[in-house]
């Protein structure tokens, strides 16, 4: 090995070494890539390294993050959600697992409008944990599904995930947006079919409202209300998707007109304030700055990797693997199903894919297709301890009798579920590749 190599190798133990002692994730980024790349080029780094910081923030596409980020964080904090919840909560009552399903419809909903897991988990969690415990659901039940709807905003577009992968693999964002549509739904429909499998084998764990509660709500009422709660967010989510993937507008354009779509609602639900605008301006700038810092403290890491002959060391590892393209490909989910245990999925997007992408390009694999493999994949990491954010973010607001041990053997089964919805889409390609070729991408 050259010493070049030697040092690339340095530079990704001494980012993990950073990062194991508590260093935060972007400054661990930009110190061990600015070392790295000074021992390996001296002040030459520094002279390129300004173009590519350019390059990011000037990326027009780019700027769809925190006009996305702004669209959720002004339904979380309008209480939107929790209208939303509310109604389809009385609607699915009757059902054992009715409240589950709720709770994953209202995940599908939010997630489309609003993709930031944290705000969805601790909605959701504040609204309903308290009363699935009083209504007799088993703890871990509750707190799974609550964790898992949470995380359906990363697959289910608009995503930040997707809008940064896009950039990554260099496919369009609206590209991905309808590549993952489709999986985002049948993942959400894979946990509806385990909470009914549930409620009918075991009914004592996911219990129906009873009837005699239903019966006290006055009638009417309940149509009025989906009306009222749930179309306007659904309208919202289908004019800003349905204006991406019919390619009326470009993924900047229709974010903005999301972020203003959310503001009307907020203002015909009779919530706007200026205390709202306050918070939500303020949520969407410590979001928006959190994705832009760490995007910016990759490029020295990047830059330092590849041109100290790291891409090349990954295919040289690559090529080694049995198998050829499905080796690489199993060998790359495995690997980031692994890192989910310990990185967050943005680390994971900047840091490992980018290695491997040359790889694939040489395999000339469908970069939408792994893109959305990859997306599904990272969405596990939410779910996975020790680091699971959602589960961080549901113990932040649980009750006193939820324990941690409910929280993580309650996301166990929802992990195997989505390892399930991965394997449907890696043996099933066309799940993910069928929409954008309907449409013409």
């Amino acid at each position: 090995m050259s010493p070049n190599e030697w040092i690339a190798l340095g530079l990704i133990g001494g980012f993990l070494a950073l990062m194991m002692i508590g260093i935060p994730v972007a400054i661990a980024l930009a110190v061990s890539g600015f070392v790295a790349g000074y021992l390996g080029f001296g002040s030459m780094l520094f002279s390129l390294l300004p173009a590519r910081l350019f390059g990011v923030v000037t990326n027009y596409t780019m700027l769809a993050i925190p006009l996305f980020v702004f669209m959720g964080v002004m339904l979380e904090k309008s209480r939107v959600a929790e209208d939303m919840l509310e109604t389809i909560g009385r609607a699915m009552g009757g059902l054992n697992g009715g409240m589950g399903i709720a709770i994953i419809l209202v995940g599908v909903l939010m997630g489309a409008s609003t993709g930031i897991v944290g705000a969805t988990v601790v909605t959701v969690a504040m609204l309903t944990l308290p009363t699935l415990m009083r209504r007799g659901y088993k703890p871990s039940i509750a707190c799974g599904t609550i964790c898992a709807s949470g995380t359906l905003g990363q697959i289910i577009p608009p995503s930040l995930v997707l809008i940064l992968l896009a950039e990554i693999v260099g496919e369009s964002v609206g590209t991905l947006f309808a590549a993952a549509f489709i999986p985002g739904l049948a993942l959400a429909l894979i946990y509806v079919i385990f909470l009914l499998v549930v409620g009918k084998l075991r009914p004592s764990w996911v219990p129906a409202i009873p009837a005699a509660e239903r019966a006290q709500a006055a009638p009417g009422t309940l149509g009025r209300d989906l009306v009222r709660s749930v179309v306007p967010p659904l309208l919202l989510v289908v004019a800003v998707l349905g204006s991406i993937i019919g390619g009326i507008a470009a993924p900047t354009e229709a974010a903005s007109m999301g972020a203003l779509g959310s503001a009307l609602i907020a203002l015909f639900a009779r919530r706007m304030s200026w205390k709202l605008i306050s918070e939500t301006l303020h949520g969407t700038l410590t979001i928006t700055a959190m994705v832009f810092f760490i995007l910016l403290c990759a490029q020295p890491f990047s830059l330092a990797f590849r041109g100290l002959g790291g891409e090349q060391m990954v295919h040289d590892l690559f090529s080694l693997l049995p198998g050829g393209e499905l080796g690489a490909l199993i060998f790359l989910m495995v690997l980031l199903f692994v890192l989910g245990f310990f990185l967050e999925w943005i680390e994971i997007s900047y840091i490992a894919l980018p290695m491997f992408l040359p790889v694939f390009h040489a395999y000339g694999t469908d970069m939408v297709w792994l893109a959305t493999l990859v997306a599904l994949n990272l969405q596990m990491s939410f779910l996975t301890p020790p680091f699971g954010w959602a589960l961080f973010f549901l113990k932040g607001v649980a009750p006193p009798g939820i324990t941690t041990r409910d929280i993580y053997v309650g996301a166990l089964p929802f992990v195997v579920l989505q390892m399930l919805a991965v394997a449907l889409l890696f043996i099933f390609p066309g799940i993910a590749t069928w929409l954008p070729k309907f449409i013409g991408w």
